[in-house]
């Protein structure tokens, strides 16, 4: 599962000891102190996931994970000293699959990497069904998205929550249950994960906020998909 990731932080201490645990774990690393070495290194080099810091010095993580995610759907993990609820948000709503909050233990970074490229990894094997209504067609086994017949780039978080939400279509799923299984954690009250999922999801189907055509809202309850 071993692939190539990119290191983004300018403090050099902890990227150093970020890059030897993952190296640890048989993991070709690249390092980036600036976002715009970042951007070169992921413009030259095949990248399997980046770990983004949130302040740097010439930009800050939130404006890289957005114009990473122009051109590529590899995992993003932030990495922030902000605890607020907002900063972590803003930072799925760009694109970014998961976060870690400074200080960190860097084996935990290490198992959030492998986890993130196991979900990244494993469509290929995924059941051959395919979900078609009106005008949107999701298929997992070529890990595709199409709306009125243009291909949907999405992330494999977002691909995730959609397929498990078309699997069970015409059902109501709770915010509890995506959570749990899409990230395969404990879901806590106070988590604002997969709302910001869910509305980075529905921008890119071009969704109306007030009335959704796909990814339903059904209050108090959960999200949903036709039948």
């Amino acid at each position: 599962m071993a692939g190539t990731v990119l290191i983004v932080d300018d403090e050099k201490e902890i990227a150093e000891l970020v890059e030897l645990y993952l190296k640890n774990e048989h993991f070709d690393t690249r390092v980036a102190h600036t976002g715009e070495e970042a951007m070169r290194i992921v413009a030259e080099e095949d990248i399997s996931l980046a770990l983004l810091d949130v302040m740097l010095p010439d930009t800050d993580g939130f404006t890289l994970c957005r114009k990473i995610r122009e051109n590529h759907l590899f995992p993003i993990i932030m990495l922030t000293a902000r605890t607020a609820d907002m900063d972590k948000i803003n930072g799925l709503t760009l694109g970014a699959d998961d976060y870690v909050t400074k200080p960190f233990n860097p084996l935990e970074v290490a198992a959030r990497v492998k986890t993130q490229l196991r979900r990244y990894t494993r469509y290929n094997a995924a059941e051959p069904a395919a979900y078609d209504r009106d005008g949107l067609y999701v298929c997992p086994a070529t890990h595709t998205c199409t709306l009125y017949g243009k291909e949907v780039a999405l992330t494999p978080i977002e691909f995730n929550i959609l397929w498990y939400l078309c699997e069970r279509k015409g059902q109501v799923v709770s915010s509890e249950e995506l959570f749990e299984a899409v990230w395969g954690e404990k879901y806590l009250d106070n988590n604002n994960t997969v709302m910001a999922h869910i509305a980075r999801l529905r921008e890119k189907l071009n969704e109306p906020p007030r009335k959704p055509k796909f990814v339903k809202t059904v209050w108090g309850v959960g999200y949903k998909l036709d039948a």
